[in-house]
């Protein structure tokens, strides 16, 4: 049995897991129909659309049931998975040419070839949705990807050699799958290339409303030590090379400068072919982006890289989930561009109680943020929730009574 016939005998058996868990929570529209005799409110209400741990994209039918679920409760955002583990999500022609392959496999099979990111436009469109594909994982890619494998002079190290987190931190901390991925160097021109080419061609053939970048565009600060990183230091700074500690303040600022480079031309070049896009930013907190991924958020904000920003904010603390919100950067941040705030609804591992899902987007209104975005879909109201999918939908048709339109959304319209 050759690769693709165990790969697609292991998707039919994982689909009938998911089909087993699933359609005892598969609701009637009839149970949460739209209030649309209720006032129009401004506010994103987004939600991720992943394939990690995840079903919605492994049967035929889950895009249409996650459109009409999300519609009918008044949400107004999709954030869809475009860019994942080294795969499209949609067709495209530039992944063809790096890793031989133009789309996710899996997914294209369950969808029996159809392109996934233009079947979801098709039907989320109709409804008033807004569509904002994410490239979620950044510059990340598994270290058996065949972009790893094919240009391994793409990839950043730590000193000696490493390539990934999880050879640095403690065993005790290092539970995060995630660290065991390697990085494509940002600061690398042909790795800048090709992320920039996967970016025009969602900007460029598909009918959407945004691109979403996340925490993971930046680089680990323990990287920046391959060959290429370490002869364009030498090349500016008189020959010496960057300093053993990783946390030296002038070379965080270096390698963290050169990534909002390039995040000033994606953003210059995006704006170019289709000016009413909006470039969305999904990061964590200010200090913790910058001190650990060398991702300068609040200076993008102040360079006007980006049009909106969804922070995430991904804590069961109350207290904790409070503070993030009112941090110096965020507070800047909404004096110059809508900020909303990124719930968790729970994991596979880690499910979330709906009260702590109503106390945090209470919170978030309280200070009067321009929205919410949760992580992520399978969580909202699926098989893995501490209460009924029935009981949680409920609570969200409370949440969002009224219909929404997007702030940005609104601000176009007044200027017309």
């Amino acid at each position: 049995m050759n690769r693709l016939a165990k790969l697609c005998l292991f998707y039919l058996v994982c689909v009938q897991l998911v089909l087993c868990l699933t359609i005892f929570s598969s609701p009637s529209l009839s149970d949460y129909q739209p209030k649309d005799n209720l006032p129009t409110t401004t506010e994103i209400r987004g939600v991720w659309l992943t394939n990690v741990a995840s079903g919605v994209l492994f049967v035929p039918w889950g895009i249409d049931r996650a459109v009409n679920q999300l519609s009918a409760l008044n949400f107004n955002t999709i954030y869809p998975v475009v860019w994942n583990r080294g795969h499209t999500f949609y067709k495209s022609k530039t992944a063809k040419l790096f890793t031989g392959s133009d789309v996710q496999p899996l997914v294209n099979f369950v969808h029996g070839g159809q392109d996934f990111l233009r079947k979801l436009l098709r039907l989320a469109k109709p409804k008033g949705l807004t569509v904002i594909p994410w490239f979620e994982y950044g510059f990340m890619a598994p270290p058996d990807s065949e972009l790893a494998r094919r240009y391994p002079y793409w990839l950043t190290t730590g000193q000696g050699g490493v390539k990934s987190i999880s050879e640095i931190l403690p065993e005790e901390i290092n539970n995060n799958p995630t660290n065991k991925l390697v990085w494509l160097n940002p600061l690398h021109p042909e790795v800048q290339d090709f992320i920039l080419s996967l970016i025009l061609e969602v900007v460029t053939n598909y009918d959407i409303d945004g691109i979403q970048v996340d925490d993971h565009f930046g680089m680990p600060v323990q990287f920046g030590y391959d060959r290429f990183t370490l002869e364009v230091y030498q090349k500016e700074h008189e020959g010496k090379s960057p300093p053993i500690d990783p946390f030296e303040t002038e070379w965080m600022r270096w390698r963290a400068d050169k990534i909002t480079e390039f995040m000033t031309k994606i953003s210059q070049v995006v704006k170019d072919i289709k000016p009413h896009l909006k470039i969305s930013l999904s990061p964590n907190s200010q200090a913790f982006a910058y001190r650990n991924y060398l991702q300068d958020w609040e200076n993008w904000v102040k360079n006007g890289l980006i049009d909106e920003l969804i922070l995430q904010v991904y804590t069961h603390d109350k207290s904790g989930f409070i503070r993030e919100l009112e941090q110096p950067a965020v507070k800047f941040a909404r004096t110059k561009i809508p900020v909303a705030i990124g719930i968790t609804t729970g994991t596979l591992r880690s499910p979330v109680k709906i009260a702590q899902v109503q106390e945090q987007v209470q919170a978030v209104r309280d200070r009067s943020f321009f929205g919410i975005s949760f992580f992520y879909w399978e969580s909202l109201w699926g098989y893995i929730t501490p209460e009924s999918p029935k009981q949680r939908r409920t609570v969200f048709s409370e949440l969002f009574a009224a219909k929404a339109e997007r702030p940005l959304t609104i601000a176009k319209k007044q200027s017309e």
